[in-house]
């Protein structure tokens, strides 16, 4: 399947559509062996597993519950033991404290999820930085500075040690409906950030592989532009017709299925949400990976049910 990723992104006709299904550590923890029976009846998706192997109750970082201190001084509180904590506490709460900041001393080569946009966010609180991006004070293009410098120093550790072809990042750039301060303050103020990281990596041979959850539709072709070569954008956010018309055959989709309608979709609702899927945004030549992420909340019905379609249709344009 690597293989069919790389001639996927490049539109080189992969022999199959590459699919993959991730699983947040609450659903393991609920679930247990009955997941582990679905896991090992689908190694096209998730490789060779030996029943036993995995540790259900093993949980990492910010998914332990409690509350977590950052490199930048955020701290984030988890109150669901498997699933993803949110920042409380934002280090930066005036501007009067942008002129005090100091990146982080650790410069490690790391880019965790959200390192650019939501760490703004973090740093500030969301209301906060809504009301830099209206207002348009220096502080704000002082913190982006302090940020980005600090990523581009990071930056260039990784690509000393990164020996593949892709890179990947990971910035919710969206919210549901929307971007949080507009695609026009959006270009002023971030698509340089983006530009000037993804670009140092395509100087160096390497491609973007860029995450960014939310409503991101009308800034696709920028993100294009600052050099992602994969997206991976959430289908219920932006919209199926929206994403196969500024992406398709422009830059390769890893389509996030909708996660909202996975709890409550039938079987034959999920199998007929990925074909629509690979009808849509899919073609011979390429340009279309699938991804499913299940939360402890979709029945363990339906997470067969997805990873049966996700078999099924990966082979469309082989078999038709």
């Amino acid at each position: 399947m690597a293989d069919d990723r790389m001639k996927a992104m490049d539109f080189d006709y992969p022999e199959y559509i590459p699919v993959g299904v991730s699983l947040l550590p609450a659903t393991w923890i609920k679930y247990r062996e009955a997941l582990e029976e679905i896991v090992a009846r689908h190694p096209i998706i998730f490789g060779q597993y030996n029943k036993g192997q995995r540790d259900f109750d093993a949980v990492g970082g910010t998914y332990v519950m409690g509350e977590h201190t950052d490199r930048w001084g955020c701290i984030w509180k988890n109150m669901a033991h498997g699933m993803e904590a949110m920042v409380k506490y934002h280090p930066v709460p005036s501007r009067e404290s942008v002129h005090k900041l100091k990146a982080p001393e650790i410069i490690d080569g790391s880019f965790p999820h959200g390192f650019m946009y939501l760490r703004l966010s973090d740093l500030r609180g969301f209301e906060e930085l809504m009301l830099d991006f209206a207002e348009e004070p220096p502080e704000l293009q002082m913190l982006i500075d302090i940020l980005l410098d600090y990523n581009m120093k990071n930056l260039e550790v990784l690509l000393k040690r990164h020996t593949g072809r892709l890179i990947h990042f990971g910035d919710d750039l969206g919210m549901q409906d929307r971007l949080a301060m507009g695609p026009i303050k959006w270009r002023k103020y971030l698509k340089p950030c983006y530009a000037k990281i993804y670009g140092r990596c395509h100087e160096e041979g390497h491609s973007i592989y860029m995450h960014t959850d939310g409503h991101i539709v009308e800034i696709i072709p920028d993100l294009i532009e600052c050099g992602v070569n994969i997206i991976n954008p959430q289908v219920r956010a932006n919209g199926l017709d929206n994403l196969a018309e500024v992406c398709k055959g422009k830059v390769c989709v890893n389509l996030d299925l909708d996660r909202q309608m996975f709890p409550f979709a039938t079987p034959e609702e999920i199998d007929e949400h990925i074909k629509e899927a690979v009808q849509k945004l899919g073609s011979p030549e390429g340009g279309l990976w699938l991804s499913a992420e299940c939360a402890p909340d979709v029945p363990l019905e339906n997470i067969e049910a997805i990873c049966v379609a996700l078999e099924k249709y990966r082979g469309y344009y082989k078999n038709n």
